[in-house]
């Protein structure tokens, strides 16, 4: 099936980008979430629509990216949350958590988009959290994740 990135996703492609995927993959997993949208003729007007917002959101330079990174690793970001006994949380901590904990601790207004979690986040302790600026700049960010 032929469809169109709304989103950026690992390993298939980047927002804007036209891809032939399984009928499956498509169905069940990119376009309900809304990572994708079907091809049609009509949707090719679209892709240049989602390409040139992606520009807007992107970040350009290498440079820019490195900048960015190192003021990223030298942030120390806490973020409080309710927590059980043992340290065990309740639910877990999101990427939408992490931008905003960025945020609050004077670091960059980061897209939530961009944070990866290797695994979720469901104790109390020390994480480390990857955030890809860019394609070829990836920062490591120390999360200190306390009781509220």
């Amino acid at each position: 099936m032929k469809i169109i990135l709304t989103n950026e996703v690992s390993g298939l492609g980047i927002a804007g980008d036209v891809v032939d995927v399984k009928d499956g993959y498509a169905r069940n997993y990119l376009l309900p979430r809304g990572f994708a949208i079907r091809w049609t003729r009509g949707g090719e007007k679209d892709v240049e629509q989602i390409r040139r917002g992606r520009k807007i959101r992107e970040i350009a330079t290498i440079e820019q990216a490195n900048s960015i990174k190192g003021q990223l690793e030298g942030t120390k970001v806490r973020l409080k949350v309710r927590a059980g006994d043992g340290g065990r949380l309740f639910g877990s901590v999101t990427p939408a958590d992490i931008a905003s904990a960025v945020k609050a601790s004077g670091g960059p207004d980061l897209d939530k988009r961009r944070i990866e979690l290797g695994s979720p986040i469901k104790s109390l302790g020390l994480h480390e959290v990857s955030v890809r600026l860019h394609s070829e700049v990836v920062a490591k960010v120390g999360i200190e994740v306390q009781p509220a």
